[in-house]
């Protein structure tokens, strides 16, 4: 294990934004049980498509558009706040924020 310093800009209790150097850009931490929680979801929504559940399928997309959504929301709000540029085109409606809602289809 190595010990480093790290740049922290935002820690909620399930959201933090830090920079590790040597990179020049924050990134987002995402705790272990949240990573559980969403690779559960992407095999709900295999097994629904697998099943030819496309009304599933959209729900469960739309559960992952949320959840990712707004962690990139809270990451560009973090960085703007900060005066980060981003490392990254500005998100929009289309590009996954959340923003996207199954009414928006």
């Amino acid at each position: 294990m190595d010990r480093v310093e790290v740049d922290l800009y935002a820690h909620e209790s399930n959201f933090a934004v830090l920079r590790v150097p040597p990179r020049r850009f924050p990134g987002v931490l995402i705790q272990g049980d949240s990573l559980s929680t969403l690779c559960a979801t992407i095999a709900e929504l295999r097994s629904a498509i697998e099943a030819g559940d496309i009304d599933g399928a959209l729900e469960w997309v739309d559960d992952l558009a949320g959840e990712l959504g707004g962690r990139l929301d809270g990451y560009v709000a973090v960085l703007d706040e900060a005066g980060i540029p981003l490392p990254f085109s500005r998100p929009g409606p289309a590009d996954g924020s959340s923003a996207v809602r199954s009414s928006d289809r």
